[in-house]
């Protein structure tokens, strides 16, 4: 290994330790080791229902999977961590002076949006910086922000969990509601505030400039923040600001992902289009590679003749190929970017003779 990458593991490793030290203790000062238990399990089913919507949104351009894992860790531990401790600073140095009902508020409607989408952010501005290259847009965005949000939110429906459940002796008719308010009604609020960030930190992306992201990131906080603090604002009216406000933004925020995702496939269209006029695919394979209906049309075919992983294997390379290509076209990565064109182009010979059951131009039997 490497040392610059050893030492960015050994940097990870230990920042992860330290994150747990915070958040572990702090769950079970508020839980106690039954809620810490409880919390935990409850938590996982709207952490699945977040996790599966990132994973629906990312279908067309898979990001890493180390990468998803890294953004779901701060999330769940980093984000929660320095939370946790820079909450107490803010709120002796921005806080009301008095009124526990003011601080209450204070605490929902200025602490929480400001710090909580300041520190899943700052994960967020980390992962693009250092992995910029698997940044290409705004829907690479929202899914490392979605991810971010899911991971702090399963924290925090823990200690949301388990607290009521130590509170109440065990109510199951407590832990309900408050379960139905937060995993039921609630799941994506999360997701949705720093996916509004990571939305526009991606457009940033398009066109590489790390100031350019950085003042993304400055900006996209606000309207992260303003979300969140409309959420946390309801109160008594909450049913009625979930009907009248919260739905429509996330119908709104759906269709955007919905016109997102074309946009993203008509890129990857584009890009094939122009292999394919230098010769390396036929406009069959184009179709087949680029477009919703060629790709399941492909997936079902091979799935008949027992070659459904090389056909996604073929189908991924080719993605990457023609993000690979926009990204130089955009003025990224121009860098070494023939000879990572020539290593994916290989990839793509041998995964077409893998698909078709050839070795050396003979059929395989």
């Amino acid at each position: 290994m490497r040392p610059g990458a050893l030492a960015l593991l050994l940097g990870g490793a230990s920042a992860l330790l330290a994150g747990l030290a915070v958040v572990v203790p702090f769950l079970l000062r508020a839980t106690g080791s039954s809620g810490l238990l409880v919390g935990f399990v409850l938590s996982l089913f709207p952490l699945a229902i977040v996790l599966l919507a990132v994973f629906a949104v990312d279908r067309w351009e898979p990001e890493p999977r180390g990468l998803i894992v890294l953004a779901l860790v701060w999330g769940a531990v980093m984000s929660v961590a320095a939370t946790a401790l820079i909450q107490p600073l803010f709120l002796d140095a921005f806080g009301p002076r008095s009124g526990a009902a003011a601080t209450l508020r204070f605490l929902a409607t200025v602490e929480a949006p400001v710090v909580e989408e300041s520190t899943k952010g700052l994960g967020l501005l980390i992962l693009m910086l250092a992995a910029r290259k698997y940044v290409d847009g705004p829907v690479d965005g929202i899914v490392y922000g979605m991810t971010i949000a899911a991971g702090f939110a399963f924290t925090e429906n823990i200690l949301y969990f388990g607290r009521f459940f130590s509170e109440t002796s065990g109510s199951a008719a407590s832990l309900a509601v408050i379960f139905t308010m937060r995993g039921v009604l609630s799941p994506f609020a999360h997701a949705m505030f720093t996916g509004t960030l990571g939305l526009i930190m991606g457009l940033a992306a398009r066109r590489w400039s790390p100031g350019l992201v950085v003042g993304a990131f400055l900006v996209g906080l606000a309207p992260a923040m303003l979300l969140h603090n409309i959420w946390n604002s309801g109160g008594e009216d909450f049913f009625l600001l979930y009907v009248l406000v919260q739905i429509p933004l996330f119908g709104a925020a759906a269709l955007g992902l919905y016109f997102l995702r074309r946009a993203e496939a008509r890129l990857t269209h584009a890009r094939l289009v122009e292999y394919a006029q230098a010769g390396w695919f036929s406009p069959l394979e184009v179709e087949m590679l680029a477009t919703p209906r060629g790709r399941s049309a492909g997936l079902r075919w091979a799935g008949g003749v027992g070659r459904r992983p090389a056909m996604r294997s073929f189908i991924r390379t080719a993605t990457d190929l023609a993000a690979a290509r926009q990204r130089v076209l955009s003025g990224r990565d121009v860098r070494g970017y023939a000879a990572a064109q020539q290593e994916l182009l290989d990839r793509i010979g041998r995964e077409r003779d893998a698909l078709l059951g050839v070795s050396g131009g003979r059929p395989q039997l």
